[in-house]
């Protein structure tokens, strides 16, 4: 099977851990061996979230005044450059006869997106409210509520075009394990004389992860979070959802937190023909490729 896998940002950092690197390299080392143990059995295209770390690129730039802070779609392609590092390191480690790429991915979004208004997309360390409030007023940035603290929030256009597509294609087809779209990949759009210029946001990893796993007439889409499934009655989290419809997973209160996307993302893969979504443990990432483990979301009832 064709299989795209979007790590979540547990991938690398977990919540409430410091934002090292040899943390960091330490997550890095368990998520590749559970993307190898999927790759050794079927082809995989690779994607990633950066939250916690273009965040704190950004509160590196700004710290050093000699120079204008770089924007969002700079340190994006930093942090793809960075973590698509240590995951292609990795991957080699565990799979050591086969070819992984990194390819920084542009992809273009629309400047018309209603996202621009509204930003909403967390990136960064959480803060508790004084300190986002403090930080929001100093910085002329925008904060918001994120779980058990806040972080702050920028613009997340949709994707609708992906500029390496035929790249990542030839890839693929040629056997190597792909790793793409990092973070969402960088925002770009096109001027009136048709000239590409970054765009300052960031586009959500599993929208992406979505449109690439689309475009290349993936068989399933998984999507790769921190706890094993789906669950109705979050977050007492006892009855996990297994095998699902869009109209019947939609329907549940699953908050604005971090579950709503990906379950938007994986209705979005089945509903523009993929045969299958899936949503779940990272540890889990084979048994949710084949069907037996997390949320199974298919266009038709089993």
């Amino acid at each position: 099977m064709k299989a795209v896998l979007a790590l979540g940002g547990n991938a690398l950092l977990r919540r409430g851990e410091r934002l090292d690197a040899e943390v960091q390299r330490r997550n890095v080392v368990r998520a590749a061996r559970a993307v190898a143990e999927v790759a050794r059995r079927h082809t995989v295209i690779l994607t990633h979230g950066n939250g916690p770390q273009v965040g704190l690129l950004a509160l590196q730039a700004e710290a050093y005044r000699e120079v204008e802070a770089y924007p969002l779609d700079v340190l994006g392609a930093e942090s793809e450059g960075m973590i698509g590092y240590l995951l292609a390191q990795e991957l080699r480690n565990e799979l050591p006869a086969r070819e992984i790429a990194v390819l920084l991915t542009q992809v273009l979004v629309d400047l018309a997106d209603p996202a621009f208004a509204h930003p909403e997309k967390p990136i960064g360390p959480l803060y508790d409210e004084r300190e986002a409030r403090e930080l929001a007023e100093r910085r002329g940035i925008q904060v918001a509520p994120d779980g058990d603290g806040w972080r702050r929030v920028v613009p997340s256009p949709r994707p609708y075009g992906i500029l390496e597509l035929e790249t990542i294609r030839r890839l693929v087809e040629a056997g190597v394990v792909v790793v793409c779209g990092g973070g969402g990949g960088i925002p770009v759009a096109r001027s009136a004389n048709g000239r590409l210029h970054g765009v300052e946001g960031v586009i959500d990893k599993d929208r992406f992860a979505a449109r690439v796993a689309h475009e290349l007439a993936a068989d399933v889409l998984v999507l790769l979070t921190d706890v094993d499934a789906v669950y109705g009655d979050w977050p007492a989290r006892r009855e996990p959802v297994r095998c699902t419809v869009p109209d019947q997973i939609r329907a549940l209160d699953l908050g604005a937190g971090s579950m709503a996307p990906k379950v938007e993302a994986a209705c979005d893969f089945v509903e523009s023909g993929g045969v299958r979504a899936a949503i779940g443990a990272m540890g889990d990432a084979l048994a949710l490729v084949e069907g037996e483990r997390g949320t199974q979301i298919e266009i038709e009832p089993r």
